[in-house]
């Protein structure tokens, strides 16, 4: 290896990011910043398939209160595959946080496309929607976390408790994580400006 090639590499890529990285923001984004914004969509992903069982009619295991196989019906579908798609696309906008589209808008949006994103009209979305992330799961996951183990839904068995427990415990991770997210979008974007 030459000289002027062992300079340019770098042991510690969260200091010094990859060349794509520099090209695609105004700074460079730290790799674990990256790897953040990719884990997010990933933790919402095993929820949705979950409901999306739900939707296409089986039970994943859950009973009515009469101790039949819960079944969702009519509008219940539309709701339960909307909100997983909902959540998904959500999970996506991590991207913004660490993509050139967090900083410039993309020139394709009628008006404002080409302009300077201002940093608070990203930074301020992001961290009530953790605030809110971390409520909402909290609160959901209040039964398990404070009563050791009781569920809100009847299960036919330990092991349907266990899947449905597997798919959604990642989505405690989705609201801390896009904190995390943010604080490096801030840092990068105004304290480093």
């Amino acid at each position: 290896m030459s000289h002027a090639a062992s300079i340019n590499v770098s042991p510690d890529r969260a200091v010094h990011p990859t060349t794509a990285d520099r090209k695609q923001t105004e700074r460079p984004v730290p790799h674990w910043a990256n790897v953040i914004a990719h884990l997010i969509p990933l933790l919402t992903l095993p929820s949705g398939l979950w409901r999306l069982g739900l939707a296409f009619g089986h039970s994943m295991g859950t009973l009515d209160d009469n101790g039949e196989p819960l079944a969702v019906h009519g509008w219940e579908v539309g709701y339960v595959i909307g909100l997983s798609i909902f959540a998904e696309l959500v999970a996506l906008t991590a991207f913004g946080l660490v993509r050139a589209w967090g900083e410039i808008v993309p020139r394709w949006i009628p008006l404002i496309g080409g302009r300077r994103v201002p940093p608070f009209a990203a930074i301020v979305p992001a961290v009530l929607g953790s605030v809110a992330l971390i409520s909402i799961w909290t609160y959901g996951f209040r039964d398990i976390f404070f009563s050791f183990g009781d569920l809100p839904l009847l299960f036919s068995g330990n092991g349907w408790a266990a899947l449905m427990l597997t798919c959604y415990a990642p989505l405690n991770l989705w609201g801390p994580l896009l904190l995390v997210l943010t604080w490096a979008y801030y840092r990068r974007r105004v304290v480093l400006a």
